[in-house]
């Protein structure tokens, strides 16, 4: 473990690699983490997550306390103000501390010429923040999303937009599933609140509890046999719908990390199962969960758009299609979407979605259940999608979720719920 590595200049290094190189928070943070140490690495998340939710505001400040924007090689030092601009205006760290690590950050970054200019910015904010608190609650940039996102929302939900951008804003809450093979809810609630923890059930998913407080899972009654799985509630939903039965042959297509997968074979741990995922890397995920739980089901690499590469001529009792979407109801779980996605991306996860349901539909058993579900909120991947499948196809009938006119189940990420999700269930006539 390195004794001398920078924090700050460590997040801004990150920051640069989600915003700039277009890598995913969850694939650089691990790496990052392991470079400052176990004792820094929740400081180190806290300010990569923290300067991604609130990027518009940084930058509007930045564009304010700035002539002109850094660019190229001295770019790391854009993000690093960004670091520091962020702890001033959201954290506990005293000003005094988070200005004089910030400003070393300059030095760790080879860049020891530009610590008076970092200083000189950070200490101007200081002095003209309030001011510029004010001018700043005036523009979108107080909304925290990029423009596309914010066009699109107002225009499929011109009254909700504000409430799903207010949530998507927020730290999200930490959702458990209790296994019902070991435990009930309620008596695993029993064994939690022993412990000295509070949580509360979901009102409609049986399994679903949310805690007061999120804590590391090993502080978790029984996490490490299988007792538990920490799962957001709207992703429980799924399994609900699927409602799956012991001895029927079950697919879960787009099946990573596990979770669904998981929750299936609690739901009927007869089923026969198999899980799929184009993702090498995701799928050893599912492996690695079904193995926690003591579970078995068949894990195979796969593309959804070519079943017959994977399961021959196959037909399962019940699919559950997981699509891949634009991830726009789990933001405040992963605001780097905001700045990964682009509004060009959504016509073309749409037609992905569409081609891997045209190829899996045959694969369902006459009378046999398909949940369609995203984790988005975007009506062109949800209802649209659906509404587009039900005109084409003579032999799906809607059922449980919705009606023709508004196809699914549309759900909105809330700050004490679950995340944004959409479900659609059709039965094979």
């Amino acid at each position: 473990m390195k004794k001398n590595t920078n924090l700050r200049c460590v997040a801004a290094q990150t920051i640069e690699k989600v915003v700039e190189q277009g890598q995913s928070l969850s694939n650089v943070l691990p790496a990052a983490q392991k470079s400052v140490g176990e004792k820094d690495a929740a400081l180190l998340q806290e300010l990569c997550y923290g300067v991604l939710r609130t990027l518009p505001q940084l930058e509007w400040i930045v564009s304010k306390l700035m002539s002109r924007p850094m660019t190229g090689k001295q770019r790391a030092i854009h993000f690093l103000i960004m670091v520091g601009l962020y702890q001033l205006m959201f954290t506990r760290i005293p000003a005094h501390a988070a200005l004089a690590e910030t400003v070393d950050g300059a030095i760790a970054l080879k860049r020891p010429q530009l610590k008076g200019l970092i200083n000189g910015v950070l200490r101007t904010f200081q002095r003209q923040q309030e001011e510029l608190m004010q001018q700043m609650n005036q523009g979108d940039q107080q909304y925290l999303h990029p423009k596309w996102l914010l066009t699109r929302l107002k225009q499929a939900w011109p009254t909700q937009w504000q409430q799903i951008v207010d949530a998507n804003n927020q730290r999200p809450p930490m959702w458990l599933r209790v296994n019902r093979q070991h435990h009930s809810r309620d008596a695993w609630l029993n064994l939690l609140t022993e412990s000295g923890k509070t949580a509360f059930p979901h009102p409609q998913h049986i399994d679903a509890l949310r805690l007061e407080t999120p804590c590391a899972v090993g502080q978790l009654p029984g996490f490490d046999q299988g007792w538990v799985t920490v799962q957001d509630a709207s992703a429980q939903g799924c399994v609900a719908l699927l409602d799956p039965q012991n001895g029927e042959k079950i697919l879960d297509l787009c099946a990573a990390p596990g979770g669904k997968t998981t929750h299936i074979m609690e739901a009927a741990p007869q089923a026969d199962v198999m899980a799929i995922d184009v993702d090498a890397q995701r799928l050893a995920r599912i492996s690695e969960n079904l193995q926690r739980l003591g579970m078995k089901a068949e894990v195979k690499l796969g593309d959804g758009r070519t079943p017959a590469e994977w399961c021959g001529q196959t037909q399962f009792d019940r699919i559950l299609l997981d699509a891949p979407c634009s991830a726009t109801g789990v933001i405040r779980r992963h605001p780097d979407i905001k700045w990964l996605r682009r509004d060009r991306d959504i016509a073309e996860l749409a037609a992905l979605q569409q081609q891997i349901l045209e190829a899996i539909w045959p694969h369902l058993k006459s009378g046999g259940t398909l949940l369609y579900a995203t984790c988005s909120v975007l009506p062109e991947e949800n209802h649209l999608q659906v509404s587009q499948f039900l005109k084409s196809h003579a032999d799906a009938r809607l059922v449980d979720t919705g009606n023709m006119a508004q196809p699914g189940i549309q759900v909105f990420p809330q700050a004490e719920g679950g995340d944004g999700f959409y479900y659609a269930k059709l039965i094979k006539a």
